[in-house]
């Protein structure tokens, strides 16, 4: 289930880069690398890997602001692995939003486990019933949408807004949040992104596009997906 995994590796010594590259590759995953802190937020943002390993002590901001700030649009599932060993700083990290800490020196067979494990744990909390919303049929595992009965094609972008809105039902949803979650924290300043998929999104999916009933704008916020009357 780990092929191809893309395993985002933030960490400034290449040393550790190179032995992880390895180890991970070996196993059939795909490695990705960034060397400071805000060279992983772009990449998280952009290149949507599966799974992070990230160092606490990164050359230009702290790994905690890195896990904190990718909390803020992604919950891609993150592992620390740091020399920094004492409690205090695990709980910080946990609390964060971290899902696993492992400490510097580490056995490699036993980090690509605690990925696997990482990764199951999403498989099984993305692979939900199918959802049914006004004559739309989304079926998160396959990634199968339709429309009263009928197969609708999605690009990956129409289909990850509305996973975001599917995951955010009736809630104002600003133009920044809805950046930052499908585009990524680089983009948040190009608004037009929303609105032109978002009226892909009705065109393929709303009854009436010039009428929406799902999508609806929030004037000078930003949407609402209404799955209620």
């Amino acid at each position: 289930m780990n092929t191809y995994s893309r395993i985002l590796i933030i960490d400034d010594e290449l040393q550790i880069r190179k032995l992880l590259n390895i180890s991970l590759s070996a196993r059939q995953f795909k490695v990705i690398e960034a060397i400071n802190g805000r060279e992983a937020i772009s990449f998280t943002g952009t290149l949507k890997p599966d799974a992070i390993i990230l160092d606490l002590g990164l050359p230009d901001i702290s790994g905690l602001e890195v896990l904190r700030e990718i909390r803020t649009f992604s919950d891609v599932p993150i592992i620390i692995l740091s020399v920094q060993d004492e409690s205090e700083v695990i709980v910080q990290a946990l609390d964060i939003g971290a899902d696993d800490y492992v400490t510097k020196p580490f056995e490699p067979k036993e980090l690509a486990a605690r990925i696997n494990v990482c990764l199951r744990r999403t498989l099984k909390k993305e692979s939900a019933e199918v959802t049914q919303v006004r004559g739309i049929r989304i079926d998160l595992d396959s990634r199968l949408v339709f429309k009263d009965g009928q197969e609708v094609k999605l690009t990956s972008t129409e289909y990850d807004l509305l996973k975001f809105f599917l995951k955010n039902p009736n809630k104002i949803l600003t133009n920044r949040q809805i950046l930052k979650e499908v585009w990524g924290p680089s983009s948040v300043d190009n608004l037009q992104y929303p609105r032109v998929y978002i009226r892909h999104l009705r065109q393929k999916l709303e009854k009436n596009p010039d009428e929406p009933i799902l999508f609806i704008t929030e004037s000078g916020v930003g949407y609402r997906f209404k799955t209620e009357n």
